[in-house]
């Protein structure tokens, strides 16, 4: 039996399990299984590898996305860039050969850990149907690992974006310093803050709602619940909006067709 499954703390909510379950179901598929690793603390991460040897790949969620890169041996373009993994494919040949290549293997096992970043390939397939001529530029609401998937796209798209946070970061703004010419500048607007995730759902990003228009886009990463307060208050104002739902479909079939690749990644 192949293992795979979600690594991250807590993981009560938990998409990937469901989906994967409901997928290997209708599609027959009977070798395979998805479970759920809550794992409190990253430095027991090469335990746990040990301790579930019939693991074929992993799914990576909050707190470890950015964590997981010093276990790593070898990483993916684009997770380079991003600089976070979300997608894990557990090679079980001999990682000797990546240091022919100038890499370290991760503890001298009899396998090799491959670092993915899904998000971007999500993020991007969504929100492209999505982009009008004059959605020229974006603001990015917050700068966690999410984010920085985010920002990927947006660099390969070529559109200028304006972080906005919390707490004051370089390049980025905070809340409190948007203004209605900013709001109007930005006609896309993407949450990567958990504000308004259930089962706190009449919370939402503070910016100026009064200023989105018709000609804005608001994208929210949260899934759950379908439709945040973030989102209502942009359909009020009658901005389009889209939530991750399609975006975390999107990366588990990505995440599946790596951990199914017979290419051997170099």
């Amino acid at each position: 039996m192949r293992k795979f499954g979600l690594i991250g703390y807590p993981l009560s909510h938990s998409f990937s399990k469901k989906y994967f379950t409901e997928k290997f179901e209708k599609e027959g598929i009977t070798d395979a299984v998805y479970e759920l690793y809550p794992i409190e603390d990253i430095k027991t991460f090469s335990k746990f590898l040990h301790e579930n040897p019939d693991l074929c790949g992993i799914n990576v969620t909050i707190p470890y996305k950015l964590d997981v890169l010093e276990y790593i041996d070898w990483l993916d373009a684009e997770a380079k860039q991003v600089g976070a993994v979300n997608c894990i494919r557990i090679d079980k040949e001999s990682p000797i050969s990546v240091a022919f290549q100038g890499e370290v293997a991760f503890g001298g096992d009899d396998f090799r850990l491959e670092g993915f970043n899904t998000d971007v390939y999500g993020f991007e397939m969504s929100l492209r149907p999505l982009l009008k001529s004059h959605h020229k530029s974006a603001l990015v609401l917050g700068d966690g690992g999410a984010a920085k998937a985010v920002y990927c796209v947006l660099d390969k798209l070529e559109m200028p974006y304006q972080k906005v946070t919390r707490r004051p970061l370089p390049g980025a703004i905070l809340f409190n310093e948007l203004t209605p010419e900013l709001m109007a500048d930005y006609t896309l607007i993407i949450n990567t803050t958990p504000l308004g995730t259930y089962p706190n759902v009449e919370e939402c990003p503070p910016i100026l709602y009064d200023y989105i228009t018709a000609d804005h886009l608001l994208y929210d990463l949260i899934y759950n619940p379908e439709q945040t307060l973030f989102l209502k208050k942009g359909a009020e104002k009658g901005a389009a909006t889209k939530n991750g739902l399609e975006m975390l479909i999107l990366q588990a079939e990505r995440s599946w067709e790596i951990w199914n690749s017979t290419e051997r990644q170099s």
